[in-house]
């Protein structure tokens, strides 16, 4: 009873009820929030406080950023169904309007990033096959079995989200530097705005285990000290029959890329990824190789043995 009243008395008020409903649409800052509602950046906080405190929503920090999300709980359902059933009103279709606004805004704070580091993303790009016949296999490799819950490590710019959450239950993208997750909200603000961006270090997740049923590491161990830290703490996250994607390097000797992008690894051979797996409770089930350039991509991926789990499919 206590619980309950406190969401009424949360909702009860316009400015907090207009913050529930468009937490509904997407992830958003304090900062942005104060932008929709046209209010200080302090009152919004103040609002957003007694929502999470009723178990509304959720608040995560990114940097100097702290983004506000719906809390995963069955009690939101109801409160989804009655806002539905009533007519929004003008306050609806204006938080609306001005909700574009902070998409556009963030899609030009993606632009300018892209421009400004355009030559660093071309130079990698050049040195193996398209992007595209990488997607291509990756999505070979995972057709067999439903994609059901998915966590993109390393997320990035978001790209593996846009590229496999759309067949997902729940799409999921972690990444520990605050300005790539920015980025990421602004590319999937049109595609995938129900997809969860957290930012954490892959080798301390702030998850729990067995939330995931597909986890998938594109293009990120390269850049760690400890990839077999990081494997096992993604394994953490699989379920019984859940699968772990793993695409990286072969073994090279572009030393460059060391002092140039910060590659810490300079590529896996197929025994070193099948060590980790195996020591995280894994099994290498499959693997691909993509020649076509001076870096060879390799694809693996891992299966922890068990039914998959319904909710899965």
């Amino acid at each position: 009873m206590d619980q309950l009243l406190d969401i009424f008395r949360a909702l009860a008020d316009p400015t907090r009820l207009r913050i529930f409903a468009l937490l509904r649409t997407m992830e958003l800052s304090v900062g942005e929030l104060a932008q929709v509602l046209g209010q200080s950046q302090p009152r919004v906080s103040r609002h957003v406080r007694i929502l999470a405190d009723a178990g509304l929503t959720v608040r995560r920090r990114e940097g100097s950023w702290v983004f506000l999300a719906l809390a995963d709980a069955p009690s939101l359902a109801p409160l989804f169904a009655a806002i539905d059933g009533m007519a929004g009103g003008d306050w609806a279709t204006e938080d609306a309007a001005r909700l574009e606004a902070v998409r556009a805004d963030r899609a030009a704070a993606a632009a300018r990033y892209f421009e400004a580091h355009a030559d660093q993303w071309d130079a990698i790009r050049s040195l193996h096959v398209p992007e595209s016949r990488v997607e291509a296999a990756m999505a070979a490799l995972l057709a067999d079995a439903p994609v059901g819950r998915l966590v993109d490590l390393g997320t990035g710019t978001g790209r593996m989200l846009e590229v496999f959450g759309v067949a997902a239950t729940r799409a999921l993208g972690v990444d520990r530097s605050p300005e790539m997750l920015r980025l990421a909200r602004a590319k999937l603000a049109a595609t995938l705005p129900a997809a969860e961006l957290r930012q954490g270090d892959l080798t301390a997740l702030p998850l729990g285990e067995a939330i995931a049923d597909t986890v998938i590491l594109h293009q990120v161990l390269h850049f760690l000290a400890q990839p077999g830290a990081a494997i096992a703490e993604a394994a953490r996250l699989l379920a019984a029959g859940g699968r772990m994607l793993i695409v990286d390097f072969a073994p090279h000797d572009r030393e460059e890329l060391r002092s140039r992008d910060a590659h810490a690894r300079l590529g896996f051979s197929d025994d070193q990824i099948a060590g980790w797996l195996s020591a995280s409770g894994l099994v290498l089930a499959r693997s691909d190789e993509l020649q076509g350039g001076a870096l060879t991509v390799k694809l693996w991926l891992g299966e922890r043995p068990g039914r998959i789990r319904e909710q899965a499919a």
